[in-house]
């Protein structure tokens, strides 16, 4: 289970501090932000609130002052630490709740697990994890995440996009996940061909990179069930590169 550094939630209606509801499997949507160490940036901060605003919309849930009050919030919450931290905000037509915990540097060789499933409403970041985290919390996620797949075609992870790399080009999956927002970073930044990719194809995939706000920039050496191996880290050293870039525009 993760261990919460900071857990509060609010009432819409006046901002008063309730008992905390995680909101997890509500009506809602959420976003999830990297904050850096011995400062109060954060990675993609405009990028990350406009998604949440734009999906409250889409959701019914959202209400006038919505993003001041979201805003004021995190600026209460937010204190300098030794660590680098990720900030979810959730909210429903009741409530905004915000929690902080130390963001898992994945390990160098990590693994992915093949999983045939998609998310509920897979095309936006809704609050429905259910599934996903059961089989999560038995994992290390230092080490492991798992491959969303359905009717056979490769998605996303459970908490991150893909990207997958052959004959020197990158690709990702066509529909049915969620475009995050390090992957809307990278498609204004390199050549993504987006197209179905297929379970029986998989073996022709020189590299499989994950790239998400937690995460990161990953490498997936291999996948535990299946015969998928890496050959190459040149386009995971291309793509770290620009988001060490990215990073250093902040700090």
């Amino acid at each position: 289970m993760v261990t919460l550094l900071l857990k509060k939630s609010y009432r819409h209606k006046d901002l008063k501090i309730i008992n905390f509801n995680d909101l997890w499997n509500a009506h809602g949507v959420f976003t999830t932000m990297r904050v850096f160490r011995n400062s109060r940036k954060i990675l993609f901060f405009k990028e990350h609130i406009s998604n949440l605003i734009k999906s409250s919309k889409i959701y019914n849930i959202h209400r006038k002052n919505l993003k001041k009050d979201i805003l004021n919030l995190i600026k209460l919450n937010l204190k300098i630490n030794k660590n680098d931290q990720l900030l979810r905000v959730a909210i429903n037509n009741k409530i905004i709740s915000i929690s902080l915990r130390n963001r898992i540097l994945p390990k160098l060789n990590f693994k992915l697990k093949l999983v045939n499933y998609k998310r509920v409403e897979a095309k936006y970041k809704n609050l429905r994890y259910k599934k996903i985290f059961n089989i999560l919390n038995k994992l290390n996620t230092a080490k492991f995440d798992i491959a969303l797949y359905k009717n056979k075609k490769l998605l996303e992870t459970g908490t991150s996009n893909l990207l997958f790399i052959k004959n020197n080009k990158i690709y990702s999956p066509k529909k049915d996940f969620y475009k995050g927002t390090t992957l809307k970073f990278f498609i204004r930044k390199i050549k993504i061909n987006f197209t179905n990719i297929f379970l029986k194809n998989l073996i022709s995939y020189d590299e499989i990179i994950i790239i998400g706000s937690g995460k990161g920039i990953v490498s997936v050496s291999s996948i535990v069930n299946h015969k998928w191996r890496r050959k190459s880290l040149k386009f995971y050293k291309k793509i770290s590169k620009i988001y060490k870039s990215e990073i250093k525009k902040i700090n």
